[in-house]
């Protein structure tokens, strides 16, 4: 079973489980459908540009990595955004060096490093956030959700103009 089919499995079959293993497994899901946005593009077409915005399917490849970071690293883990990892400007930048083998590279790591920062904790666990106050695991669990499904439609989206390409995964 690849990344792709191993996502899918854990997000549309977790119906029963705990509240953490239902969550854990539809942010795994979306984690594991953006790598497939990306699949057999070459780094041009990964970079090139297709809204007003500046928003790339690399570009959201950085973003979530660095957003990875922020929220488990920085905000969960307490630590500084330098010492987590979290790029400049929520990591849209690109730089010449970017590739899709890189970006990919980077943001499995920084899911990685998310899974460990949350292991053992629970989800009412709670951490100062200094804008919001303090925060749960749990709100961080439902942000991550909302924040990677939202740029995995964008990156759908961007991936269907590239190449008519479309599907959940």
């Amino acid at each position: 079973m690849n990344e792709k089919e191993a996502a899918l499995d854990a997000g549309l079959f977790a119906t029963t489980g705990s509240e953490r293993e239902v969550l854990g497994a539809f942010l795994e899901l979306y984690r594991g459908i953006l790598p497939g946005k990306v699949a057999g593009l070459t780094d041009e077409e990964a970079r090139r540009p297709l809204v007003p915005s500046t928003t790339t399917l690399l570009g959201l490849l950085r973003h979530l990595a660095s957003v990875e970071r922020e929220w488990f690293g920085h905000v969960l883990g307490q630590r500084s955004a330098a010492e987590a990892g979290v790029a400049a400007g929520g990591g849209w930048g690109l730089d010449p060096a970017d590739t899709v083998d890189s970006a990919l590279a980077d943001y499995r790591a920084a899911c990685a490093e998310s899974r460990a920062a949350a292991e053992g904790r629970e989800l009412d666990d709670v951490v100062p956030h200094p804008h919001l106050g303090s925060v749960s695991l749990r709100w961080i669990y439902v942000h991550m959700i909302e924040e990677t499904a939202r740029h995995t439609g964008h990156a759908d989206i961007l991936r269907e103009q590239t190449d008519g390409s479309t599907g959940f995964a």
